[in-house]
């Protein structure tokens, strides 16, 4: 009978006590097999018992929990001896939200930070819109966030004092990335600017709601008048620039909007920079946040840190770790 039956990810959230962010995380890392159902993620009953199995196991005390995802919890010194760390359950969990890679080397970095007084980095992929409300109802720490604001032409602090209304936080830049357009190789259409995307007949890969690259898209079509929803593909929804890019590439798709890394990634498409869009992380000031704080400025401020990121190609780093805003 349970092979029959099937949870949406708020229903396994709500089973085993976790936030929903962390059910996605599972889900990511290949931790829990999952499937689309329209625009909803379902897990079978039974993978879900044999998850709860696993977990129950011997073998898997001290590393994956329901409510984390895998820490380390031994180190090697330079002389190659090992040094047990605490526990897993003794170190505060620490939600990073986003999808860009710089994130998971942030999460590396914290995790051994000696500054950030023992936490344990769990990776969320969720899109800018979304980890901010997630932060809003106290499901994420650090939040990443690259959404443009057709009014104001700024980045990210429109949308922050909108949701995050009366709570302290700070907003700090990781890094500045060119977004644009992502057209087919030799820009057959010859697409340049954003006032070219009300030619009809467009195809449109487009992403996920409350992704910053959708947000962009929706407010510069707004600003110019152009109608969304008259673009076809619009309402199709893809879960990275990666797949964007690719559906571009594979000829299913005229255009698409997203960064110029992923374009260099996929190949086989050109890229139009046309906007420089700073890539921000948000947390909130309590007490009881303050000491990873000055852990996590320290480390986006150390020259290892900052070497690490700059062998990424198409990183803006001249501001990386400083504060732009704080309430």
């Amino acid at each position: 009978m349970t092979a029959s039956i099937s949870y949406t990810t708020e229903e396994i959230a709500q089973m085993l006590k976790i936030s929903k962010l962390t059910v996605y995380d599972l889900i990511k890392k290949g931790e829990l097999p999952s499937y689309r159902v329209g625009k909803q993620m379902r897990v079978d009953a039974a993978d879900l018992e044999a998850y709860k199995q696993r977990m129950r196991s011997p073998a898997s005390q001290g590393h994956s929990r329901p409510s984390a995802a895998r820490s380390a919890t031994e180190a090697e010194t330079g002389r190659g001896a090992v040094v047990p760390q605490p526990p897993a359950s003794s170190l505060r969990p620490l939600v990073i939200t986003g999808q860009d890679m710089s994130l998971d080397l942030l999460a590396k970095h914290l995790e051994r930070s000696p500054h950030a007084g023992g936490v344990r980095p769990l990776r969320a992929y969720a899109g800018s819109l979304d980890s901010l409300i997630a932060m809003y109802r106290g499901e994420a720490d650090i939040v990443s966030t690259h959404l443009y604001d057709g009014d104001t032409g700024e980045y990210n602090l429109p949308y922050i004092r909108r949701i995050l209304i009366g709570a302290p936080y700070m907003v700090v830049r990781l890094l500045g990335r060119t977004a644009g357009l992502y057209v087919q190789r030799g820009n057959p259409l010859g697409l340049a600017d954003w006032p070219d995307l009300a030619r009809p007949g467009l195809r449109l890969a487009n992403r996920e709601r409350g992704a910053g690259a959708r947000v962009l898209l929706e407010e510069q079509l707004r600003i110019r008048g152009i109608r969304a929803s008259g673009i076809d593909g619009y309402a199709e929804e893809q879960t990275s620039h990666m797949a964007v890019a690719a559906k571009v590439a594979a000829g299913e798709a005229d255009f698409g909007v997203g960064i110029e890394k992923a374009a260099a990634i996929v190949g086989r498409i050109d890229f139009i920079p046309l906007i420089q869009e700073s890539y921000d992380l948000v947390a909130l000031k309590t007490p009881a946040n303050l000491p990873w704080i000055e852990g996590l400025l320290a480390e986006l401020r150390s020259d290892l840190f900052r070497r690490e990121l700059a062998a990424i190609p198409g990183y803006d780093l001249s501001r990386t770790g400083e504060i732009i805003h704080e309430e």
